[in-house]
C-alpha cells in the first residue's frame, strides 16, 4: 500500500512539473502590463513636445512583442493642427508654405524625442532578450492640401537592445547603434 501511495505521489508530482513546464513555455516573454507601461511613456513623451497642438497624438501608442524579433511600438503623430476651419476653409499658398516650414522645423525635435524614447524603452524592458530589437515607428499625418515634398510619412527607429544599452552605458556613439529609416 505504501508503495502504491508513493508511486501515486511521484506520478502526481511529475504531472504537475510537466504542466508547469508547459505553462512557462507558452507564457509570453513580455507581458501586456510591460507593453502598456511603455505605450503610456511614449504617449507622454510625444504629447509634451508642443503645447499648441491638442491633437499631436492621434490615438494611443500601440506596442506588440514579436517572439524572436523584439518589441515594436507605433504611434500616429500630427506635427501641426490643421489651420483650416469653418471660418477659414481655404488656405492661401503663403499659409500652406508657412505650415510646411513649421512642420519641417518640428521634425528634428520629434526625431530626438523618438531616439531618447528608444533608449529609455530598451532600458525598461528587462524581459526582451539582448539580441532582439526595440523599434519605434511614428506615422506622420498629412492633409490632402499639404505640400509634402521633403516631409516623411513614417519615421522608424530601430536597434538591437544590447547595442542600445552598451552605447548608453559606455558613452559609445548612440547614433551608430540606431537605424533610422524615413519614408
Amino acid at each position: 500500500m505504501k508503495r502504491i501511495c508513493l508511486s501515486f505521489r511521484l506520478l502526481a508530482f511529475l504531472l504537475l512539473a510537466v504542466a508547469l513546464g508547459l505553462t512557462a513555455a507558452t507564457a509570453p516573454r513580455v507581458n501586456r502590463d510591460t507593453l502598456a507601461a511603455m505605450e503610456k511613456s511614449l504617449d507622454a513623451r510625444i504629447t509634451k513636445l508642443w503645447d499648441d497642438n491638442p491633437y499631436l497624438l492621434l490615438g494611443p501608442t500601440r506596442g506588440v512583442y514579436l517572439e524572436g524579433y523584439g518589441a515594436v511600438f507605433t504611434a500616429e503623430v500630427n506635427l501641426m493642427s490643421n489651420p483650416a476651419s469653418l471660418m477659414h476653409a481655404t488656405l492661401s499658398k503663403d499659409e500652406i508654405a508657412k505650415y510646411r516650414v513649421k512642420k519641417l522645423e518640428r521634425l528634428p525635435l520629434l526625431r530626438k524625442a523618438l531616439r531618447e524614447a528608444l533608449v529609455s524603452t530598451a532600458s525598461s524592458m528587462d524581459t526582451v532578450p539582448p539580441e532582439e530589437q526595440v523599434t519605434i515607428v511614428a506615422f506622420l499625418d498629412h492633409y490632402p492640401w499639404e505640400d509634402i515634398n521633403g516631409l516623411p510619412a513614417q519615421l522608424t527607429f530601430q536597434a538591437q537592445k544590447k547595442k542600445l544599452l552598451e552605447a548608453q552605458r559606455g558613452g559609445a556613439m548612440l547614433d551608430a547603434a540606431i537605424r533610422v529609416t524615413e519614408y
